[in-house]
Parts: C-alpha cells; structure tokens; sequence
C-alpha cells in the first residue's frame, strides 16, 4: 500500500531534505578558523570566482556526527545523526540505532523510518519540486562544503561588498529565481546562500555562521538554514561535532519488506 502525502506536509519534507543535506560537516580535531581578512574592493568578479573555486574541499570520503535542532510552528526537536560521504558518489545519514536512514546517489534519493513503517524511493525531480529549485547530487554536495550551487563559470557575474563579504550575484538575474551568494573575505567560501522565487513568494537561505580547518581543508562547521514560503517559516540550526577524513566507509542501506511506501503529490 502506498502512503500519500499532500502539500500540507511539505515544510516537513524540505526540513529533512536540508538537514540531511547539510549535516555532513565537522572535525575530531578541528581548529577554528578566524575571518580576520579584509575584503579588497578592487578584485573583479573573475578573481572572486577563482579564489572561491581554488578553496573546494579536497575529499575521498568522509564521516562525521552532527546535532541538528529543527523548529517550526514554535516546536524544536533535535536528534544527533551520523552521516557518510563518499565524494561524487553516496550521501548516507543514519539515526540513533538505525530507526531512521537516507541514501543520496546521483541517480535517486531513498529513506525508510522504522518508527512508522514506511519508506521513500524515489528522484531528484520529486524533491525539486519541493525546495523550488532543481536539485540534484552535484548541488547538495556543494551546499554540503561551502561551494556555490552553480557553475560560476557559465555567466557573467558581478561582484559588491557587503558587511565584509563579496556578494557575488549574477549580471542577468532569472526574475523567476535570483541567486545570492556572500563570500568569505579571508577563505572565500560561503558565508551565506540566498535563494528567491518571488512569484512563488519562497526563500531559501544558507548562513555558514562559522568554519574549520580540517587536514588544510576549509569546512564549515556551523550552519543555519531559513526557508520561508508565504507566511510559513522553518529553522534549521547544527552544531557539528567529530568528522574523519578519507577512511574506508561502508554504506548499509536495504528497505525492509512490508513498509509503506511515500508519495508526496
């Protein structure tokens, strides 16, 4: 039998899409990182995009714990996951004693709950639908590291200062959806990512509040997500624990006979 879900739940859907997607990130043994750089106004965009571009994370696969802490509708509730990368190819969450889990390949998202009984199979387009942008695997592993979502390469951009970070914004904006990105003065990654769909009267918006190094590698390492859809609001906020880089990583995943299965419509 299968279960459908209705609009009505889509805050819900978009909360466990995001955390999931941003939850991966942290270090055993970090070392904070200061934003002690001061933006330089006569770097042109080009510039910006390359520093920006030189920065991404250098990775094989990684593991980590995070505390994530939702709130909507004036409720919070939070849980500790674990979460596994492997680069380019599985993003993999788990909840305590394995009640809850979620598998991300570039061909398709899959999850099953235990608590419930049911289970999600299903594509990219379906939770495009969803966030109100086009996802897919490339876009939620760089909302993971701190990279722009897009091929910066692709058009020509315009870069200001803003507070201390270079907003970089294309030239021709689609007025169905304007993209945002502030990027860090001292290491180039983001600061923020800032979706709007002003027809739709949707924003998404991406805070990396602070960063890390980890093996020389910049990785944010606290994170809060805003999504708002008319009057509607939902707060994702984590605190980042442990991490391990490039150790060997296993990815168990088998839905159980007899759940339900998840149609969002």
């Amino acid at each position: 039998m299968k279960r459908f879900i209705t609009y009505n739940f889509k805050y819900t859907q978009l909360i466990i899409i995001f955390a999931i997607m941003i939850s991966t990130i942290g270090c055993k043994s970090s070392k904070a990182i200061a934003a002690a750089g001061e933006a330089n106004p006569r770097l042109s965009a080009k510039q910006v995009v390359r520093a920006h571009q030189k920065n991404e994370i250098a990775f094989k696969t990684m593991q980590a714990k995070a505390k994530i802490n939702i709130t909507q509708d004036e409720k919070t509730q939070g849980t500790t996951f674990n979460l596994r990368i492997k680069k380019d190819e599985v993003i993999w969450l788990s909840a305590p004693l394995g009640l809850a889990r979620m598998m991300i390949t570039p061909n398709k998202v899959q999850f099953y709950n235990k608590t419930d009984n049911t289970y999600f199979d299903g594509s990219y387009q379906l939770l495009s639908d969803f966030v109100g942008f086009d996802l897919d695997f490339a876009k939620v592993q760089n909302i993971l590291m701190g990279q722009a979502i897009y091929d910066l390469q692709s058009q020509a951009h315009k870069v200001d200062i803003q507070d201390n970070s270079y907003v970089l914004q294309p030239k021709r904006q689609d007025p169905m959806l304007e993209v945002f990105y502030l990027l860090n003065a001292s290491h180039y990654k983001l600061d923020s990512l800032q979706l709007a769909q002003s027809v739709k009267r949707r924003i998404l918006q991406v805070d990396y509040k602070s960063y890390q190094d980890i093996d020389k590698n910049v990785i944010p390492k606290e994170i809060k997500i805003i999504a708002v859809e008319d009057t509607d609001e939902a707060l994702i906020d984590m605190e980042i624990k442990s991490v391990s880089l490039n150790e060997e990583v296993r990815f168990p995943f088998r839905i159980p006979s007899g759940y339900k299965e998840i149609e969002l419509k």
